[in-house]
């Protein structure tokens, strides 16, 4: 039996269900949220978060844009494979029997080692500009990271704050949240940032190796016993961000987290005159302790000395 829709009708047809895909499409536009607009892109739609979101967004971007590339050719190859060398039905003799083919061979060797020459490069100049610390910076701040929580030496302005663990991080409420960010509580040391301002961050560790990881920044330094990583940022965009641990460091290693408020300066000078007249000036050392809450099962018998 003959279908006896017209090409015209068909037209018509196709013409209503693009008009309605259209429609539909419009219309969950509309109604997605900032982070669904930005799709797989990290960040805000009011702005970047540091000066190097763009580059660390564009090379993340390009590095599996490249790699989803190589990964079509590679199963587009492997399918044709299948579909062109297949055994067929009345075909019984032994495919031929090839020990080398060179110019494949030549290029199985130049192919991969101009992928690799490319992301190096672009891997490198990208990390090169992000680990630039020749410009002078507006403020400078040592980290310490501890078994399990954070100090924070404010080296220009000669105050510190420190912190301790959360022993239970999945009992926190939206409730204990810091102007409702994900991740941050109230219970937390938090870090405070001018915004516009160059910021060199100092990173030590006081017993193992820990991560100082801001996700929102993009990006994470290790910290080393005996060793002092540097690295400079400019925060663009004011708001309040989660920071933790990204290197498995211990028992409460879950806990070991802070918050990120990155203000106007003026807020950040009032900020530094809290710390001052809480008594908290001065540094904190590498020799200190580390801080337990009691009960937690770790030793806390912790003489505290302040440097400076």
């Amino acid at each position: 039996m003959h279908s006896k829709r017209t090409p015209r009708n068909r037209r018509s047809l196709a013409l209503r269900a693009t008009a309605l895909a259209v429609v539909v499409a419009g219309l969950a536009t509309g109604c997605a949220s900032d982070a669904a607009s930005r799709g797989y892109l990290p960040g805000y739609e009011d702005g970047e978060v540091t000066n190097q979101t763009g580059r660390i967004t564009d090379l993340w971007v390009g590095s599996w844009v490249a790699a989803l590339l190589v990964g079509i050719v590679t199963w587009g190859l492997m399918l044709w494979c299948v579909a062109a060398y297949r055994k067929r039905r009345d075909d019984h003799r032994l495919p031929v029997q090839t020990r080398y083919h060179m110019p494949l061979e030549i290029m199985y060797t130049i192919v991969p080692l101009l992928m690799v020459l490319v992301l190096f490069f672009y891997t490198n100049r990208d990390m090169t500009a992000i680990l630039d610390t020749a410009e002078e910076p507006d403020v400078s701040i040592q980290v310490i990271g501890k078994q399990w929580s954070w100090d924070f030496n404010y080296l220009d302005d000669d105050v510190y704050e420190t912190g301790q663990q959360l022993l239970e991080p999945g009992s926190e409420t939206a409730e204990d949240a810091v102007d409702g960010a994900v991740g941050t509580s109230d219970k937390l040391p938090t870090l405070y940032l001018p915004v516009g301002e160059r910021v060199e961050f100092t990173v030590d560790s006081r017993d193992v190796i820990h991560s100082f990881w801001i996700p929102a920044f993009l990006f994470k330094m290790d910290m080393i016993p005996g060793k002092t990583n540097t690295f400079q940022v400019v925060p663009e965009r004011e708001g309040t961000y989660a920071g933790k641990c990204a290197e498995l460091c211990g028992e409460f290693h879950s806990g070991m987290l802070f918050n990120v408020q990155v203000v106007d300066r003026a807020t950040y000078d009032a900020k530094m005159d809290e710390l001052r007249d809480k008594g908290q000036t001065g540094e904190l050392g590498l020799d200190l302790n580390r801080q337990q809450h009691p009960g937690s099962g770790a030793a806390h018998d912790e003489t505290v000395e302040v440097e400076g």
